[in-house]
């Protein structure tokens, strides 16, 4: 899991990419949850739906299939985070956030992620 928060608040906006450990099974590919992960703050869910991931100094933005973004309660496919953390905290995002990205199938995956 790798996560970027807008505060310590509970009211603030945040994103939570996810994958599994292991390859996907029978029951993940049959539902097509056999990719990456995507929660905002209300708990909205989509798979697969990162289309782009660039960290460009601090500033880390997303770019979503639009057709996610009713389940994760978004309107706008493009989201900018500005990182104001530690620089290993972001070194590890930089390590962590392209492996999640690529998890699973082929076809789900992101067309480019730079970080």
């Amino acid at each position: 899991m790798a996560g970027v928060v807008e505060s310590d608040d509970e009211e603030g906006f945040s994103l939570f990419f996810m994958c599994d450990f292991e390859e996907p099974g029978e029951q993940e590919v049959s539902l097509e949850m056999d990719t990456h992960c995507l929660v905002t703050p209300d708990q909205g869910t989509a798979y697969g739906c990162v289309r782009e991931a660039e960290l460009d100094g601090e500033v880390l933005r997303v770019t979503l299939d639009p057709s996610s973004l009713d389940a994760l309660g978004l309107a706008d496919p493009v989201v900018e985070a500005l990182l104001r953390a530690p620089a290993e905290d972001v070194a590890r995002m930089r390590e962590v956030l392209p492996r999640i990205l690529t998890y699973g199938r082929p076809d789900a995956r992101p067309r480019l992620v730079n970080l």
